[in-house]
């Protein structure tokens, strides 16, 4: 398996880019973006996540993050996506969605192709994830974070983006808590 966009090495910075199969709009849902809240908040708690930047978009999430000493960050986010797909599958099925039968299919077929006995897939396999090596480089990839919600219309303002690091920078209410960086 190809390590080119993985994260290798232990306690450094990366961009991360997590995906789900057919990029299916999975969190259009108030209930499925906060699968991925409480998601990343346990792992902060618990698995040495630290996150300095994020966007939860409608088919993928940005993070820019690390891992704390004593964990690895390819462990934290295979574990993350590993916990997000079973909770999203329940997710779809305890609760009200029109998409139901037609995310389900999707996620069902996904599996086709694997050796292992997998029933659903949610997510695209791996992720990708981009060495931080300059400030430079942090400052251009908060900014893409930021301005993803701004470049698909959603909102004018990134701060207005209630699902992303922008509202931490600009000192607004967030359920994600991260460590801001002094770059701005």
């Amino acid at each position: 398996m190809s390590t080119k966009y993985k994260a290798t090495t232990t306690e450094e910075c990366y961009f991360i880019t997590i995906t789900t199969v057919g990029w299916i709009d999975v969190f259009t849902r108030l209930n499925q973006k906060y699968n991925i809240i409480n998601a990343l908040n346990y792992c902060q708690q618990s698995k040495g996540l630290e996150i300095y930047s994020y966007v939860l978009m409608s088919s993928h999430l940005h993070l820019l993050c690390k891992a704390t000493e004593g964990f690895v960050l390819s462990d934290v986010i295979r574990d993350f996506k590993k916990f997000t797909s079973k909770k999203i599958i329940q997710t779809i099925i305890d609760e009200p969605e029109s998409r139901r039968e037609w995310m389900m299919n999707n996620f069902k077929k996904a599996c086709e192709h694997l050796k292992r006995n997998q029933q659903y897939k949610v997510w695209q396999d791996g992720y990708r994830a981009e060495l931080i090596y300059s400030n430079t480089f942090i400052k251009q990839k908060v900014d893409y974070i930021h301005n993803n919600p701004v470049k698909d219309k959603i909102v004018a303002c990134s701060e207005d983006y209630y699902f992303s690091s922008a509202r931490n920078y600009a000192g607004l209410d967030n359920d994600l808590d991260i460590i801001l960086l002094n770059l701005f």
